[in-house]
């Protein structure tokens, strides 16, 4: 495991993933974000690291005697180069649009979710990324993130009620701001369908048998990789939602249902039906060479993200790309279409050392052009607030709106909607290897074991 302190100094918690004064004030008991927009030209910022600097506000703009905010520290776990970018350039945006400096501190995506609990009780950064659901409730709950309802008092009007939901813990306070989301789907390229004559599947037989025609035409028909150990949360999701419907998955995730329940079971079995599709030795696989051998027409589909849409980064492949829903079994479930649609964000620590510089700038990502700012850069994502202008949306980015849209029932992902402790990968990453290294095991064993572990888990 990663440690997260960083190489600047052995106090810096991380490793190498408004204009006028009386503004600046009004934002810690407010956050106005009428006043951000009325500054809108700050005085001349400093760009995060790893980013090059914006062009600075006109002269006529830029407030006299306004006093800096100063460094703000931000834990970050976009390590990979595209999110990266796309982060970096969101807040040097903010950076323009405030007196804040941003100061992105970079840890690589699996160490910094697996490292973040003790990070958190450490000496954190200001602000950190994060996600929506339990986990973020979790750390409000253990005093490890900052209330922030007062950026909410006007920031809210920017989201709809289930963005605020997702951003609220369990004593009613926000202490998240939303800046994207996606869903998780079946990603293809057209033209190869199109050559092949594949038609896209809906049901659960249709996808069976065109995964059979497409093995037969001697490809795989699903790119599958689980080196990270995460990727296959998403597969157990979709399973369990489709199989079993939304609360029933949610409740599992929380504790309230068993995992040696048959139910569970029936989605491992159902699970078993699928994996002679899927690309073989997916343990040896990181999720980016599964989303290449897709764009390299080796594989034909792959279920994730839509961020693996990072990996084309020709603009005609990109463009090439489609997707559609994990297809329904024909239950009483259908008509939900539950999918994983995780909310990515901003969270701040329980003890910033600069509170006021912070939350001007997470007043600022709550806006729709600095996460327009991000979807330039990263458009494998829709933003999350109201005045984000769409126009501009690709037909990727439209098509994803419209899937959540009609998704009667939205989750966070496995590792975000159940305890830290729990999702790791010491344990439900290692037990759904464990599963795809021998799926013919004995299961009612295998569920035994994970839910053993589960209650030997402390008290909450």
């Amino acid at each position: 495991m990663a440690d997260l302190r960083s190489s600047r100094g052995p106090d810096h918690p991380a490793v190498a993933r408004r204009p006028r004064r009386t503004a600046a004030r009004f934002l810690v008991i407010g956050v106005s974000l009428a006043l951000i927009a009325a500054a809108c030209g700050g005085g001349a910022s400093q760009a995060p690291a790893s980013h090059p600097p914006a062009s600075q506000p006109e002269a006529s703009l830029t407030p006299t005697g306004a006093a800096p905010l100063g460094d703000v520290t931000i834990g970050s776990n976009y390590s990979d180069q595209v999110p990266k970018d796309a982060f970096a350039a969101m807040l040097n945006y903010c950076a323009t649009q405030t007196t804040a400096t941003p100061k992105i501190n970079t840890v690589e995506h699996g160490a910094f979710q697996d490292s973040l609990n003790s990070y958190l009780q450490g000496t954190p950064d200001d602000v950190f990324t994060w996600f929506a659901g339990y986990r973020m409730r979790f750390f409000a709950a253990q005093g490890l993130a900052t209330d922030i309802s007062d950026v909410w008092a006007t920031a809210g009007s920017n989201y709809t009620d289930a963005f605020k939901q997702a951003s609220t813990g369990d004593d009613g306070k926000q202490y998240f701001i939303p800046m994207y989301n996606y869903p998780w789907v079946v990603i293809y390229r057209k033209s190869l369908f199109a050559e092949k004559g594949y038609t896209v599947p809906t049901t659960w037989a249709e996808f069976k048998t065109l995964a059979a025609k497409i093995q037969a035409d001697g490809l795989v028909p699903l790119a599958f990789a689980d080196k990270d150990g995460w990727p296959a949360m998403g597969t157990f999701d979709i399973l369990n939602m489709r199989q079993n419907g939304y609360k029933f998955h949610i409740d599992l995730m929380a504790g309230k249902e068993k995992w040696t329940d048959s139910r569970v079971k029936d989605v491992f079995n159902l699970w078993k039906e699928l994996l002679p599709f899927t690309q073989p030795n997916a343990l040896g696989r990181t999720w980016q060479e599964g989303a290449q051998s897709m764009i390299n027409k080796e594989a034909a589909m792959y279920f994730l993200g839509t961020f693996a849409g990072e990996q084309a980064t020709d603009p005609a492949v990109h463009d090439d790309l489609d997707f559609f829903p994990f297809p329904v079994l024909g239950n009483q479930w259908d008509s939900e279409l539950a999918i994983d649609a995780p909310i990515d964000g901003l969270m701040l620590s329980k003890a910033p050392k600069n509170p006021e510089g912070a939350k001007a700038l997470l007043a600022c990502v709550a806006t729709g052009p600095a996460q327009l700012e991000f979807l330039k850069t990263s458009p494998n994502n829709v933003a999350a607030a109201k005045d984000a202008d769409t126009s501009g949306y690709s037909p990727f980015q439209k098509k994803m709106a419209e899937i959540i849209g009609k998704s009667g029932a939205i989750a966070q992902f496995l590792d975000r909607d159940t305890r830290p402790d729990f999702a790791g990968g010491n344990a439900m990453q290692g037990f759904l290897q464990t599963f795809l290294n021998d799926p013919n095991q004995n299961l009612d064993t295998f569920l035994g074991t994970i839910q053993s572990f589960y209650d030997s888990l402390p008290p909450q």
